[in-house]
């Protein structure tokens, strides 16, 4: 990846413009400070200008820690570029520190020879005790080892909006568009898109939204009549080759609604969200209850019980019951997991994945609900699993949530985890033609000798028929409690409740004739190793897989949609290779069902602090397999990278 910053010896102007192939920003502040409003609007205008691109905003845990402390540090990272980007970058080219706790949890992520634009002043003697540093570091020559670019934004804010008589506190609240227009100048970025946002987002308030189109115009004018100095010029990243089309951004939490509203539609149903609020998974509440217009009804419960209970409840009804939450909130619905499977009716479960347990890491990323999702309920409830791989597969993979729920009359869940509902990445908007309609089929007469309603009768793939209460003369009876076959009278006795046990699970199982074989992500079938990934993994094992084999190592990438039931051809595609590595974000949960299911060798890698994976994680794993040291080859924790992601541990304290 190429520098932002100009030669040493190139003495570069302000006019002077690279061109790098790929560069990482992060904008790091504090959380009242607007960094993710400043990285959003970047990455809509670094879409606009079409390059490739990922994102990874990081969210402080408290809902508002005391200004300028470490706690409260808020980081939007964005990874933009020419070429194909997967993953949202190891190292930061260019750090915006807006305050000293923010440079301080976040600057040993910097490459070497990368550029600090601080906010000196914000650098006063308090903020620096509030940050633990007893000497500012603007000063001491402990940022050496970086270009550093300090001058007072606070300052240069207050005098670009003082023409709108703001009041001090809320002129600083134009630092962030200050900020977007200096880094819109520096990566050659038009501001008009974002001057019509700002002027939509502050209609009613017109004198705000031209504060802050004059904050963002003066930020720009900054970088272009200033003598900022030699360590920086101005840099332009081409776009990126791209399939015609239409574009735009999404984030996971945004391509969840979207394909629950097109699998709906594809079903030929009306939806019902019931949820909850939690993180990561409240923006999927929000997206949806914005698109009633096709046929979509939200339900905010008092807690997550009622929530998925509801959503049952309107399934029963025929519509399409969906409810999400992340791990604490999806242990909450477990029991009410159980009557919709027991009742085998449809329903689609979302878990945005985060750090546990209990409340845990409840702004950072993980995988470690597998276990959960595959075997976490009471009595043998056996349900099908897929996990979405990035923000956009996170469409697709929705709308076959909806595919197999209403087809199998089934709950299903879909993982996804903080990073993916959170992080943005460019979408080509599909065709809506190009999609299967599975359309439901309700039992409109009944299905039994001498006009008898059979609910629990069953098709040749053991499936259910689905009947709306109150069609005339189909009056049936479901729940909790264990159903004779075909009739759904009461009986728990142990023949029954064996052969229902075993229906149950022979229908989720037969769910694996209808999904694709699983393919090699890349790479070929049979070698020396396969990385076999889930999830968000996707990025860093693509990127690490890729530069491998470009070193020459035989190493292919294997990534798994659905995680239950898993592929009917993995268990001989893993038996190809000599050796399997399952990079996870959790203890080993994947491998363990790999092992379990296919009596295969999986080795483990795996990172729970609560950050993704850094590709060179994953690539120097692979290269353990091929150093020819003996006994060095296999898995391992990945140790917590204080220089990834903010950390307050990795502050030194």
């Amino acid at each position: 990846m190429a520098t932002v910053l100009a030669d040493s010896d190139s003495q570069g102007s302000a006019s002077s413009v690279a061109h790098p192939d790929a560069v990482v920003v992060r904008f790091a502040g504090d959380s009242g400070d607007g960094m993710q409003l400043t990285g959003g609007q970047f990455t809509l205008s670094t879409a606009l200008a079409g390059n490739d691109l990922a994102t990874f905003p990081d969210f402080p845990a408290e809902i508002r820690a005391p200004q300028g402390t470490l706690f409260g540090v808020s980081a939007f990272q964005i990874n933009f570029g020419s070429t194909a980007i997967e993953t949202a970058g190891d190292q930061p080219d260019v750090l915006v520190a807006m305050n000293p706790a923010a440079l301080k949890t976040n600057v040993q992520a910097l490459k070497e020879g990368g550029l600090i634009i601080a906010d000196s002043g914000e650098f006063t003697k308090r903020n620096l005790e509030k940050a633990k540093y007893e000497v500012s570091p603007l000063d001491d020559g402990s940022l050496s080892k970086w270009n550093l670019l300090a001058f007072d934004i606070s300052a240069l804010t207050l005098e670009s909006v003082k023409p709108f008589g703001l009041g001090n506190k809320e002129a600083l609240r134009c630092k962030n568009m200050w900020t977007l227009g200096l880094a819109l100048w520096m990566f050659d970025r038009d501001r008009a898109p974002l001057i019509e946002w700002l002027k939509g987002k502050f209609a009613k308030n017109p004198v705000l939204a031209d504060a802050n189109i004059a904050a963002l115009n003066a930020g720009h004018a900054y970088g272009e009549t200033a003598e900022i100095g030699g360590q920086v010029k101005k840099v332009h990243v081409d776009p990126a080759a791209s399939t015609p089309g239409l574009y735009r951004t999404v984030t996971g939490a945004d391509a969840i609604a979207y394909g629950l509203v097109a699998g709906a539609q594809l079903a030929g149903l009306k939806m019902f969200f019931g949820g909850y609020p939690i993180t990561p998974a409240s923006s999927i509440l929000h997206n949806l209850a914005k698109l009633k217009e096709f046929g979509v009804t939200t339900f905010q419960a008092e807690d997550e019980i009622a929530a998925i209970c509801a959503a049952i409840g309107a399934s029963y009804a025929g519509q399409l019951g969906v409810t999400s939450s992340s791990g604490p909130g999806i242990a909450l619905k477990g029991e009410a997991m159980g009557l919709a499977v027991i009742t085998e009716l449809p329903l689609i479960i979302i878990n945005s994945q985060r750090g546990g347990p209990s409340t845990g890491l409840p702004t950072k990323t993980e995988q470690s609900d597998l276990y959960q999702a595959v075997y976490g309920r009471n009595g043998d409830t056996p349900l099908p699993v897929i996990a979405a791989r990035s923000p956009s597969d996170a469409f697709d993979c929705a709308i076959e949530a909806c595919r197999i729920a209403t087809t199998y009359m089934t709950p299903v869940m879909l993982l996804t985890d903080g990073y993916i509902a959170n992080a943005a990445e460019p979408w080509r908007v599909p065709d809506p033609d190009s999609f299967e309609p599975f359309p439901v089929t309700f039992l409109e007469e009944a299905n039994g000798p001498d006009g008898k309603v059979l609910p629990y009768k069953r098709d040749e793939r053991g499936v259910r028929p689905w009947i709306k209460p109150g069609t005339p003369g189909l009056m049936h009876r479901i729940g909790g409690i264990e159903k004779a076959p075909e009739t759904g009278d009461l009986d728990y006795s142990p023949a029954t409740h064996q052969l229902q046990t075993d229906a149950r699970k022979d229908k989720v199982d037969g769910v694996a004739k209808s999904i694709p074989a699983q393919e090699v992500t890349l790479g070929k079938e049979g070698g020396k190793l396969a990385v076999v990934g889930w999830g968000s993994t996707f990025g860093p094992i693509h990127q690490a897989v890729r530069r491998a084999r470009g070193k020459g190592m035989d190493v292919s990438h294997i990534h798994v949609r659905h995680i239950w039931p898993l592929p009917a051809n993995l268990g001989e595609l893993l038996k190809s290779y000599d050796k399997i590595l399952v990079p996870e974000m959790n203890t080993g949960q994947f491998k363990t069902v790999l092992r379990d299911q296919f009596l295969v060798d999986a080795q483990p890698l795996n990172k729970v602090s609560g950050q993704p994976f850094a590709i060179a994680e994953i690539e120097a794993a692979i290269a353990t397999y091929f150093d020819g040291v003996p006994g060095n080859a296999g898995g391992d924790d990945v140790p917590v990278n204080d220089k990834q992601l903010p950390s307050i541990e990795g502050a030194n304290l």
